[in-house]
This record gives structure tokens, sequence and C-alpha cells, in this order.
């Protein structure tokens, strides 16, 4: 009984012998007029305590996710030769942008018990569904394959480089229509599906320059920012027509 309790403790200590050390190309992304997107950088290393040749291989999942924002999903229909909304599902909490890398197929390295306990796959990230019709997930089925086709959820299996178990890099590419705010980023490691260690970061993303300006203008005072719209828009206008007319003289 004795020697099962010290192989249990052994056992126990060499599983969290392994830690991750993190680090990014970059934690600030700055928005600005000339914004068309950005790549990050996430790499690291394993960090251990004793060697675990006699174990599973490790394996790593990285994700990067946008603020949270409620989102209604309206399902279409045709109707008297006219396309109308006939119902919809209010998608609670859905991040702006989600991105989830690995080393291998996500169910290969993950299970389903900690995909639900840590929310990784893009369908966990969607947090809750307030719904009135019967097949709610078909609505957030459809958000997923709108935000993928707009490269703001990307699943990338198999794009963790991960050498000789110590060192582990991936790219993730943020699109040029991100939302600002914090971008919490999180390393899983893990072996037999089970997380063995994660680690927490978060990327800053703000608008700098004249983009912050026009965001605070557009806030704070609305007023004005309409009033400076439309002179904008009158302004241009007026330039566009002025140099029409000089190319017919």
């Amino acid at each position: 009984m004795i020697r099962l309790l010290l192989a249990i403790i052994f056992w126990a200590g060499a599983v969290q012998a392994e830690e991750i050390v993190m680090s990014l190309s970059q934690d600030e992304v700055a928005i600005t007029t000339v914004f068309d997107g950005s790549d990050i950088l996430i790499y690291g290393a394993i960090k251990r305590d004793r060697p675990t040749q006699d174990l599973a291989p490790l394996e790593v999942v990285i994700s990067v996710s946008g603020p949270l924002q409620p989102v209604i999903v309206r399902h279409k229909e045709r109707r008297f030769g006219i396309w109308v909304n006939t119902s919809a599902v209010t998608v609670d909490a859905a991040p702006s942008f989600y991105a989830v890398a690995s080393t291998g197929p996500l169910p290969d390295v993950l299970s389903e018990t900690e995909d639900l306990r840590h929310s990784v796959s893009i369908g966990r990230a969607i947090r809750s569904v307030g719904a009135d019709v019967m097949n709610s997930s078909d609505y957030s089925e459809a958000l997923i394959r709108i935000r993928a086709g707009d490269d703001l959820y990307q699943r990338r299996d198999s794009n963790v480089d991960f050498d000789e178990e110590t060192l582990f890099s991936t790219s993730i590419s943020l699109p040029a229509n991100l939302v600002e705010g914090d971008y919490p980023t999180r390393i899983f490691l893990t072996r037999d599906k089970e997380v063995v260690d994660r680690y927490d970061t978060v990327i800053h993303v703000q608008k700098v320059g004249l983009e912050r300006w026009l965001y605070n203008l557009s806030r704070q005072q609305p007023m004005v920012y309409g009033f400076l719209s439309l002179l904008i828009a009158v302004a241009a206008g007026w330039s566009a027509s002025a140099a029409f007319a000089m190319l017919r003289r």
C-alpha cells in the first residue's frame, strides 16, 4: 500500500514537473489608418525538473481570443418573393476574433472533457446561446461559418511547430478588421489529451493617431463627429465634381 502511494506521488510530481515558458514577438498591436493586419509570433519552451522519457508524448494548443460581444444571428426565408427574417438567436458572448492552433488535429490532442473545462475549440469559445428555437446550434454554426469566411475565426490544426517536445512556435494572423481591446492568449500543454500545464498572457490591441481621435470623437461628441463626417463628404463630392469639370474642358 505504501509503495502504491509513493508511486502515485512520484507520478504526480513527474506530471507537474513540466512548465511552459513563452513569449510573444509583440504584445501590443496599434490600429492606424493604414493598418492591414498583423502576424503575431508565439513561441516558447517546456521547462522540466526531471526527464520524462517514459511518459506519453506532449502536445501544445494555443488560442487567441478577441473581446466577447453579444451577437444576434438571424435566419432569413424567401416568402412571396421577398427575403424576410423569420427567427433569431442571441449569442450571449461570442469572441470578436478567435484562433486556435495545435501540434496535431485538435480532437487528437485535447479531450472533450478538457475542451469543455477550458473552452478551447471555437464552438466552446462561444460561451452560451439564449434561444427560443429548437435548432439553436445551427445558428451558432452559421456564426462560426460567417466569421471563418472573414478570417475572424481560425482553426489551425498541426500548425504549431514542436521541436523535440521542448521548443514550440506558431504564427497567428490578425486581420485588418480587429476590434479594439485585450486579446487573452492561452497556451496549453497536454499529454494523453489531458492538460498538464497552462500559461496565460494578453495581447493589447488599440487604435492610435487619427483612428484613436476619430473613435473618441464618435463616442464623446457624436454630434460633432456627424457634422464633421457630413462636411468631409460634401468637400469630397465638390472636389470630385470640380475635377471632373476641369477634365471636360
